[in-house]
């Protein structure tokens, strides 16, 4: 223990790191989201602990004394972490490393830190805090995944003043299994969701004026989650919450004219939708079955749907699928610019760790980069990690540069914000969208470049 455990008082020092080559979404403040993960622990955590947090999102990271640190990262994020991690325990200060990577590589991460959490920590860190404090802190600790009624608020008052949304989390989990998608594994396939009568009063807490719903479906699954969404919905107008907000949701959002007119009233300017591809042989390789059992036809009506209640809609389409070709990917390229999408997310298909996807590749040897951790900092969705098995590594990194170059052409965004504002009729949607199209479009062009290149970790 450091010198603040002499007086009785121990620092816990939570650290978010940045990947130091890429900074992605991060390139733009707006889009930057606080790490709710650490807002949640640092509740958790009761005295005689004291809590600190380092966010690298704005600053980079400068030693500092602790008597114990906490990490989380995303994977490209983790050599970082491991960077940060190294620097404590050179001087003895034991290190936990928990999040969606040290869960689904938990023996990895053990080269690097002295414990890792794998899963939610709700169950397991007050544990971890008492086995510090006894000198006998285990290797590994397992959180399962717990209802979430009696859930804390998380620390805000850590989060940097700087960020322009609050993070706030209705449930966990997913039973869909998505090939290339690591929430199954990280949050289980049961779809849970908290009270919403705690989710209106952590809300009523918030002083930002923007929010992001973080569940990777808000509505659910089924005639329950669907009616908890509802309640949330107009929870948000009874008690007059004045707040504008986006969402992620499937595509099944659009269906329910209930949904779309509470969620509206309560605040939404924009959902985001997985749609992955517009044609059926894609979504059946990424196993995409809600996509797939409604048909590819379906989304023009959906779009529409959504934006007649005054919601802009995000669609999120990836590169380099099995399948995919040259010709495909510009009949992809053509269908985003031309859809009622009005803000385009294109990514290079991605195996994560923990991923079916990332498994079959690894067995296929098909996988670019394995030298890992270092290689880690490539899996950011930006680049090619995978070899296609219709088209070159290089051929397919040279399509999402032209797909870019396309799709977030000015003339292209201004089309789209225009007819956004003349269908949603809503110029608050609009202006999400249009904010969300800079926010890729800034990513597209120079998702190298950051307003702060981190740098070495430093002491």
């Amino acid at each position: 223990m450091q010198g603040n455990a002499v007086s009785g008082r121990l620092t816990l020092l939570l650290v978010n790191p940045v990947n130091p080559v890429r900074t992605g979404l991060t390139v733009n403040r707006s889009s930057r989201f606080p790490p709710l993960g650490l807002g949640i622990v640092a509740a958790l955590t009761l005295p005689p602990w004291r809590v600190e947090l380092a966010d690298e999102n704005w600053q980079p990271f400068v030693y500092r004394d602790a008597d114990l640190v906490g990490i989380t990262a995303f994977t490209a994020s983790a050599p970082r972490a491991y960077e940060i991690a190294a620097l404590y325990r050179a001087r003895g200060v034991p290190v936990v490393m928990g999040g969606i990577h040290a869960s689904m590589c938990p023996d990895e991460a053990l080269r690097f830190v002295d414990a890792v959490v794998i899963g939610e920590a709700e169950r397991t860190w007050t544990q971890v805090l008492a086995d510090v404090e006894s000198g006998r802190l285990q290797k590994a600790y397992r959180g399962g995944w717990p209802d979430l009624a009696g859930l804390p608020q998380p620390r805000r008052d850590l989060f940097h003043h700087n960020y322009l949304f609050a993070s706030v989390q209705t449930s966990r989990g997913c039973p869909m299994d998505c090939e290339f998608c690591s929430v199954t594994a990280f949050n289980g396939r049961r779809y849970r969701r908290r009270p919403t009568d705690e989710v209106l009063d952590e809300i009523s807490t918030i002083s930002q004026k923007r929010l992001f719903f973080v569940d990777d479906n808000i509505i659910g699954y089924g005639p329950r989650s669907r009616d908890e969404a509802l309640a949330l919905f107009q929870g948000m107008v009874r008690r007059r919450f004045d707040k504008r907000w986006f969402c992620q949701a499937s595509i099944n959002f659009a269906d329910d004219d209930e949904i779309l007119y509470w969620a509206a009233r309560a605040g939404c300017k924009m959902v985001f939708l997985g749609l992955e591809a517009e044609e059926v042989d894609a979504l059946a390789v990424l196993n995409k079955r809600l996509n797939l059992r409604r048909g590819v036809e379906s989304y023009s009506r959906a779009f529409q749907r959504i934006r007649r209640a005054g919601i802009a809609v995000l669609g999120a389409f990836i590169f380099g699928m099995d399948g995919d070709t040259l010709e495909k990917l510009h009949r992809r390229t053509d269908y985003m610019i031309q859809s009622p999408v009005d803000v385009m997310q294109v990514t290079c298909l991605t195996p994560l760790p923990g991923t079916c996807l990332f498994r079959r590749l690894r067995n296929e040897g098909r996988l670019l980069y394995t030298d890992v951790p270092r290689d880690w900092e490539r899996y950011d969705m930006t680049e090619v990690v995978h070899r296609p098995s219709d088209m070159a590594p290089a051929a397919l990194a040279h399509a999402m540069d032209a797909a870019n170059r396309r799709i977030y052409a000015w003339p292209v965004l201004l089309r789209k914000a225009l007819r956004t504002l003349r269908e949603t009729r809503n110029p608050a949607a609009m202006l999400f969208a249009w904010g969300s199209n800079l926010n890729y479009r800034a990513v597209a062009v120079g998702h190298r470049v950051a307003d702060h290149p981190p740098g070495r970790a430093t002491t």
